[in-house]
């Protein structure tokens, strides 16, 4: 390719994930393209690796952890001067070719500043159904809970982390054998991974708040499953199809600020491979250009992690950059393996710097009502964790409404540079573009799949 291309990865700590990475990268590119390692003060060995098996990989090596945004920020600048600037997450792989499509529709519109490839989950997926009789609890905790999940295995393999609750649950919360788990109403559809072959073995961790008689099916099999209140191991069929699922063809937002995932948990059968014009763009992966960074700046490393692509693509938005999908390039996210989906490290910074980008750069009503939406929300938690468990006699569960309220102090702690920011943008009139939130678009995984109860 004419262009110069460069591509940034950050690890941190993450081991033979990350080696994988380096590996598709290298093997997918037609023609050399520098590839810069920024490792952020890991201590998996990984940089000394990557110096030994990879030497065609320049590695940097932070002295401290300076988060995603820091992290790339490091990277981009030692790639020196490129036309193009690709970033990869390092639980990521390419697929062969998949850098030609991002360079050809840059180099076909000046401005554009992103293309976005298409993220597919790097697992494939076989659905469940899971159907149950409901309860309410009541005493301040109003909703219809049918079975609690609380793990599930897939050919003798953990496999809760990585599972996907497609519709039909309440939103994780603190178990009693679990960091995680998630109650169904009457009707759920449940996604596990699955590998190559067939056929495959299933197992749910179930529990009820009353002896329950449980349905599970997947493909044409179904089984009658009596679920007791003792978290319980169950066979279940795995016999669907294995399903290849969309993670993400873009950005957009949904009400609140929330960035959304263009297509996530959809089944990838064709239904976004026409380019199409995106809010914003996804730093797992993408190609941006040199120009478009030198005029809008590079990651606020105050947010450090999640949502720092959010914000520095609505702040091109503002300088009239736009930003487009390519869903002929391919690359294959295995989610959460840095962060876990839930963790408390992942909710705290999405809460915080959500509101955070919201008070820079939505138009003044949102960001007005941003914060105040989000304590009404921690209450509805309270009453539903804290409040409902003790009226009726059993212990409160408050984790996640500390984890809230502790994501709610940091962002005031940081909010007032975020207004000079926002002043400073409208005295350079830079007025914040056209509110078009996408309704009926995913938000975000750690926001709850169903309204908060």
């Amino acid at each position: 390719m004419t262009p110069r291309v460069g591509v940034v990865v950050l690890n941190y700590n993450g081991g033979e994930v990350t080696l994988a990475c380096l590996r598709s990268l290298l093997a997918a590119a037609a023609d050399p393209v520098p590839v810069v390692l920024v490792d952020n003060a890991s201590d998996d060995g990984i940089a000394a690796r990557v110096r030994d098996e990879l030497p065609a990989v320049t590695v940097i090596e932070s002295a401290t952890n300076r988060g995603f945004a820091g992290g790339c920020n490091l990277g981009v600048r030692a790639l020196g001067e490129v036309e193009y600037v690709a970033l990869v997450n390092n639980d990521a792989t390419v697929d062969a070719g998949w850098l030609a499509p991002l360079v050809g529709t840059l180099e076909s519109d000046a401005s554009l500043g992103a293309a976005c490839p298409k993220i597919l989950f790097a697992d494939r997926f076989v659905e469940l159904t899971i159907e149950a009789e409901t309860h309410r609890r009541g005493r301040g905790d109003r909703r219809q809970l049918g079975v609690s999940v609380l793990g599930a295995r897939t050919d003798g393999k953990e496999a809760w982390d990585r599972a996907q609750t497609v519709c039909g649950f309440w939103g994780p919360e603190p178990g009693p054998t679990a960091a995680r788990a998630e109650w169904t109403a009457a009707s759920a559809r449940l996604r596990v991974p699955v590998g190559g072959g067939g056929p495959h073995t299933g197992e749910l961790l179930l529990a009820a708040a009353a002896p329950v008689r449980v349905t599970v099916a997947s493909g044409g099999h179904r089984v009658e499953l009596d679920v007791a209140t003792r978290p319980t191991w169950h066979e279940v069929p795995l016999d669907g199809p294995p399903l290849t699922v969309v993670n993400n063809v873009g950005t957009d937002l949904v009400r609140g600020g929330y960035a959304a995932d263009r297509g996530y948990l959809q089944v990838d059968d064709g239904q976004f491979d026409e380019p199409q014009d995106v809010f914003a763009w996804c730093g797992g992966a993408v190609l941006l250009r040199r120009r478009y960074l030198e005029q809008v700046g590079l990651f606020d490393e105050r947010l450090f992690l999640y949502y720092e692509d959010v914000e520095l693509a609505w702040r091109g938005r503002r300088l009239g950059w736009r930003y487009r999908s390519v869903p002929a390039s391919t690359v294959r996210h295995l989610h959460a393996a840095t962060t876990n989906e839930g963790s408390a490290l992942k909710r705290y910074y999405d809460e915080r710097n959500r509101l955070l980008v919201v008070a820079r750069h939505a138009p003044a009503g949102v960001a007005l009502r941003a914060p105040f939406r989000y304590l009404l929300s921690t209450a509805s938690y309270a009453r539903r964790d804290i409040l409902s468990p003790l009226l009726r006699g059993r212990h409160p569960r408050p984790l996640i409404v500390r984890q809230r309220i502790r994501a709610f102090v940091g962002y005031l702690a940081r909010l007032a540079p975020m207004l000079r920011a926002r002043r400073r943008d409208r005295r350079r009139g830079l007025e914040a573009p056209v509110w078009e939130p996408s309704w009926d678009a995913r938000p975000s995984t750690t926001a709850p799949l169903e309204p908060p109860p």
